[in-house]
């Protein structure tokens, strides 16, 4: 009887690391197979390129009426788009999506737009995760007469539509884009706390948790450091459909006044003041109406596609 000598394996860096770069590799895969998903990524570059470049892009101010700006030039109130190549007079500037009612130029407040378009969905819904995260957690882990409060605060903010309690909390505090931010974050809240909750309750029976607990671990560490990292999946997914929701309150706040005050260039802002050219200089409304559900819709279809991405239980469909 023979016996066959098994050689070692070699274990090196690479092997060792080997299931955490495939599992990325396995996630990056799953949403870059989704052509929905890579076609919001693609939109949300571009939105972001236009963000960061604005300030080069614009041929003029956004805020500063043709007259303020070029006060020497022959300004003729114009809103349709005027372009050389199209017929535009050479004595005027040109103006590729015309002048709104003020004399400015559309065009450059369109592509500040962006910028704060992206800063308040990320600022409100940042607000509204950190808040969240925090209260979900703590009602999640400990429980009992602390779980109760916070969820019963959250169950009251949840009775009122967000946008009405919004609009409610922005008409107590003052019109304007700081306290717009504020309030859609305020009512952004209890979805995220009650993201977290679910997570961190159904996290904190792991074994490794309570591994954690029988060697010492104090509350802070086994919260923080043990159960939040791994109950983060479902947060990261509602956070990227939240900023599509937070841009859209916005511009509802803005278009009733309540937000953005002029001369900011905001979309929502921009369709408020030209809702009554909506006939006679249409394109004036359609350029922002467009640029909101582009971004609203490339948030959202980044959602879908990181939340099948990230759901181990969609696996075996890619």
């Amino acid at each position: 009887m023979t016996t066959e000598t098994i050689p070692p394996v070699k274990l090196d860096a690479s092997t060792l690391s080997l299931d955490s770069v495939s599992l990325w590799q396995i996630t990056r895969r799953r949403l870059f197979r989704r052509k929905s998903s890579v076609v919001g990524m693609v939109i949300l570059a571009i939105l972001i390129l236009i963000a960061l470049t604005a300030q080069w892009i614009a041929p003029y101010s956004p805020t500063l009426s043709m007259l303020d700006a070029k006060p020497s030039q022959n300004v003729t109130k114009r809103s349709a788009p005027c372009i050389y190549a199209l017929g535009c007079p050479t004595d005027q500037p040109q103006h590729i999506m015309g002048t709104d009612g003020n004399l400015r130029d559309e065009f450059s407040r369109m592509l500040y737009g962006a910028r704060l378009s992206l800063m308040i969905g990320l600022s409100t819904v940042s607000f509204a995760i950190f808040i969240g995260t925090v209260l979900g957690a703590l009602g999640g882990y400990f429980g009992g007469w602390i779980d109760n409060l916070i969820m019963r605060v959250m169950d009251v903010l949840l009775a009122f539509p967000s946008l009405l309690l919004a609009i409610a909390i922005v008409t107590v505090i003052g019109p304007g884009l700081i306290n717009a931010l504020l309030a859609i974050g305020i009512v952004s809240i209890p979805a995220y706390a009650r993201v977290v909750r679910g997570s961190v309750l159904s996290v904190r029976e792991m074994d490794y948790v309570s591994a954690s607990r029988a060697l010492g671990g104090n509350t802070y560490e086994i919260l923080f450091k043990r159960i939040l990292p791994n109950a983060l999946t479902p947060l990261i997914v509602q956070g990227t459909l939240g900023i599509a929701s937070a841009i859209l309150d916005a511009a509802a706040l803005s278009f009733l006044g309540l937000g953005a005050q002029p001369p900011t260039p905001e979309w929502g802002a921009m369709l408020g003041s030209e809702r009554n050219q909506v006939f006679t200089a249409p394109h004036l409304v359609f350029y922002p109406g467009l640029a909101i559900m582009l971004t609203v819709l490339a948030f959202n279809l980044l959602g879908d596609g990181l939340r099948d991405a990230l759901d181990p239980r969609l696996a075996h469909m890619s």
